[in-house]
Formats: C-alpha cells, structure tokens, sequence
C-alpha cells in the first residue's frame, strides 16, 4: 500500500506545495485546477501581481502538456494527455515554482528547445519586444497556439529550468521549471 505520509514529505521538502496534479489532463480540469490556485492565493495572502503570474504560468503549461503529452494509450495508438504539475512555495529563497513534466517527442523536442534557448537570456525589456513583434507578425503561430507561451513564461517569472531525459530513440521526459519570486505587497 502507498505510504501517503512519505509522498506528502516529499512533496514539502521543497517547501509548501499548494497543488500537485499528475495524470490526465483536460480544458475543464485545468480550469477546476485554476480556481483552487485562486482560492489558495487568497487564503495564503499571495499578492496579486505574484498570483497572477503563477496563474498564467501553470495555464501555459498544463496547456502545453495537455497539447504535447506523448503516452500512448493501451487501447489504441492514440496519445493520452498525461503529465505532472506541482504549484509550490520555497522558504529558503520566498519563491513560488511551477514544476510540468511530460513526455514528449523527438520532433517536439527540436520545435520546443530552441523556443526556451531563445528567452532564457532575454531581460524583461528584451521579452516584452519578442512578445510584440510575435502578436504582431503571427510568427510561430500553429494550430495549438499562437507560440507565445514560452516567451509569456519568461515575461512573469524570475527563471526558467528544464531538460530532457532520453526514453528512448524517440521520446524524452520534459520537465520545465519556472521560479516567481515573492513581490512585495500591492
């Protein structure tokens, strides 16, 4: 039987996990998933730029896994929408994270790579141009999106992490990190 108390440790070593999600993934699961984000905002007194931005975080992502996930289904050869997401806080630095992995890809992975590469050294000023001139030209657009979302990420949090671990020759475990940083009080 799984000891719920050692997942529930792990689960805090990092901090407070406000919500943690693995499986399935559908529109109306996220938007359920959302409004207790919302709730926990609230009770725990998260300002609201800090909400905001771990709010629009975990939507793109669980976006981005509910479009990209890679499981096969048993009946079929037909992917299901799988993944984990973990919304926590760290004390030791006043941080909050948003934590996605999926599987993915090899194809996925040389479209998504190069997309983080391409906003991880960029400033806030240097986004906030991307993100225009993407809206503007409708580059990257493509039928799940219109192929922001990294660069809408990097515009709300503090720092991004990810990699990929080879499965096999054609699909990798992709696990995103992206950290907030506590803003003061509105």
């Amino acid at each position: 039987m799984l000891d719920i108390n050692r997942l529930e440790n792990i689960l805090e070593d990092d901090g407070i996990v406000f919500l943690s999600y693995g499986g399935f993934l559908s529109q109306a699961l996220i938007s359920g998933m959302t409004e207790a984000l919302e709730k926990e905002s609230k009770i725990n007194d998260i300002n609201m730029t800090t909400s905001s931005n771990i709010l629009t975080i975990f939507i793109e992502l669980s976006q981005n896994m509910m479009n990209y996930s890679k499981v096969k289904t048993s009946s079929d050869d037909s992917f299901d929408s799988k993944g984990l997401i973990v919304v926590g806080y760290c004390k030791d630095d006043d941080s909050y994270y948003v934590l996605s992995r999926n599987i993915i890809s090899h194809d996925d992975k040389r479209t998504i790579e190069p997309k983080i590469e391409q906003v991880i050294p960029l400033n806030k000023a240097e986004l906030k141009i991307l993100y225009r001139d993407l809206r503007k030209s409708g580059k990257g657009m493509h039928d799940k999106g219109a192929g922001i979302g990294f660069v809408e990420v990097a515009r709300r949090c503090d720092s991004i992490e990810y990699n990929f671990s080879p499965i096999d020759d054609e699909k990798y475990y992709y696990a995103f990190k992206a950290i907030i940083k506590n803003k003061q009080k509105d």
